[in-house]
């Protein structure tokens, strides 16, 4: 396994990082297809044993419960020190006006919560989940800034936003001598790449890590078009993402099969290659619910993609609609 820096941090990340959306209590939240306990612990061991160091959940995952398992998987299998460990606030935790976004009052009372979850005292990396219209981002950014300076976070990142948005918030921060942001977590994939027109351009001229979501479309590039699976199903924010350009993204699948033939390789793992490979990318937020799947992320970064291999995969690409946000 190889380490990169997030961003122009000191902190040394792996270049895959697990998604632990995947694991959670079924009957809690909105990921009904999500791993229990019991099942989720084996992968959080492998990820492991395969030397990935990066774990990213949310507060909102199985309403809370993916912090608990991934929480205790860690602490049982790992050394704190060794692990970095990575969570999110913005999505309601309960009723109440005050359940859900960005203000002073629900960061200071989420981190507190997120850390009674995981069972630590920090978590490495505290993320925004989403832009908070309602909540001036000058507030925002000082309540991140004291968590930080009170030892609950060592790096906060934020998620799926505008590249002005950004821009502006890391403005802010340094005006106003406040901790900016070390990593920006986006859509980003074969079927959509808007994110390269200002965000990418954006987060490298300024030294942002960057750790897409979502790298596999949802599975999509993972399998042949038309096929579906229990969670594709069920995943009614996924359900959202890609339904704009069916006809290239139908293309491009195609292309990602083919040279996974050509390869001997499985689809995913040239799809994960692609984006490995983008000199902007820190590391991919891969999920894993089958025993195959951290393999081939860890494959992926072995796979060196041609020139022309990789024009094949972009070329169907269309503009598509601004999602995920």
């Amino acid at each position: 396994m190889d380490y990169v820096k997030l961003g122009q941090t000191g902190l040394k990340v792996s270049r895959v990082c697990l998604g632990c959306m995947t694991y959670g209590v079924p009957d809690r939240g909105a990921h009904p297809w999500s791993l229990d306990e019991e099942q989720s612990r084996p992968f959080i061991k492998r990820a492991l044993e395969l030397g990935i160091n990066f774990f990213d959940t949310a507060n909102t995952y199985s309403d809370g419960t993916s912090e608990e398992i991934v929480g205790r998987a860690l602490g049982d299998f790992a050394r704190r020190e060794e692990v970095v460990i990575a969570t999110k606030v913005f999505y309601p935790m309960r009723e109440g006006p005050n359940a859900r976004g960005l203000s002073r009052k629900a960061i200071m009372t989420e981190i507190d919560a997120s850390l009674r979850r995981l069972g630590t005292d920090y978590v490495d990396l505290y993320q925004i989940h989403r832009w908070d219209k309602y909540t001036p981002i000058e507030e925002t950014l000082a309540a991140l800034h004291d968590v930080i300076k009170a030892g609950k976070a060592r790096y906060i990142g934020a998620s799926s936003m505008f590249a002005w948005q950004f821009s502006k918030a890391q403005y802010l921060a340094r005006l106003n001598g406040w901790t900016p942001f070390a990593s920006m977590q986006n859509h980003y994939n074969l079927l959509y790449r808007e994110e390269e027109r200002e965000m990418m351009p954006l987060c490298a001229a300024e030294g942002v890590g960057v750790i897409p979501w979502s790298p596999l479309a949802r599975g999509r590039l993972a399998r042949a078009w038309g096929e579906t699976t229990n969670r594709s199903e069920a995943d009614e924010f996924g359900k959202t993402l890609y339904v704009a350009a069916e006809d290239s993204d139908r293309k491009t699948v195609a292309r990602v099969g083919e040279i996974a033939v050509q390869r001997g390789v499985p689809a995913a793992q040239v799809a994960l290659a692609w984006i490995a490979q983008k000199p902007f990318v820190t590391a991919p937020i891969v999920g894993a619910s089958k025993s195959h799947h951290l393999d081939d992320a860890i494959a992926a970064l072995s796979l060196n993609l041609t020139t022309e291999e990789i024009a094949a995969l972009e070329e169907p690409y269309v503009p598509h609609p601004v999602v995920g946000f």
